[in-house]
């Protein structure tokens, strides 16, 4: 009995590895895929489909998988895309952005079915983001000025990440295998 429960234990920790695993490569993809420079601001600020990976990873599998997706995710994008300089602030934003939007789908045993709560937890991790992004550019440039230009492209990223996102996973949990 104690071997059958020791292996069922060893196999949900392989699937959540597995799982974790393929979310953090579907945030990095969704992040290469379609990404868009914006004409704005000193780095122009990028627009891509990463957030919304992000949003629905932490939606539908709660708060540490979607702050490691989103962190690893979009994290080893800019180390490989030219963007090595925003790697630790991606890093550190992104977590705590899929920990916030978890968090709150989460809350109360509701496990992300809830779309007002859903789009709560989105709405409430996008100030903490600008915020690190803001204080990252200030800290590059040596400027408090010049970074809001990057505010604007922010917003653009989450909105759009919040209009792929919540049809994405209202659909995703109709189905089953994602209740």
């Amino acid at each position: 009995m104690e071997r059958t429960a020791a292996y069922s234990s060893s196999k949900t920790k392989t699937f959540d590895l597995i799982l974790t695993a393929l979310l953090t490569a579907l945030v990095f993809v969704s992040t290469m895929l379609l990404n868009i420079k914006l004409p704005i601001s000193i780095n122009g600020g990028l627009v891509h489909l990463g957030s919304a990976m992000l949003f629905i990873s932490a939606i539908v599998f709660g708060p540490k998988k979607g702050a490691f997706a989103g962190a690893v995710g979009m994290g080893l994008f800019d180390l490989v895309s030219g963007w090595a300089l925003w790697a630790p602030i991606t890093f550190l934003t992104r977590a705590l952005q899929g920990y916030i939007v978890g968090k709150i789908a989460w809350a109360g045993g509701r496990k992300g079915n809830s779309i007002a709560y859903n789009l709560l937890g989105i709405i409430v991790s996008v100030p903490p983001m600008i915020a690190g992004y803001y204080l990252w550019e200030s800290l590059i440039y040596g400027n408090w000025i010049v970074p809001l230009t990057s505010i604007p492209g922010d917003i653009v990223q989450s909105v759009i990440g919040i209009a792929v996102a919540i049809p994405v996973c209202i659909v995703l949990k109709k189905i089953p295998a994602f209740k």
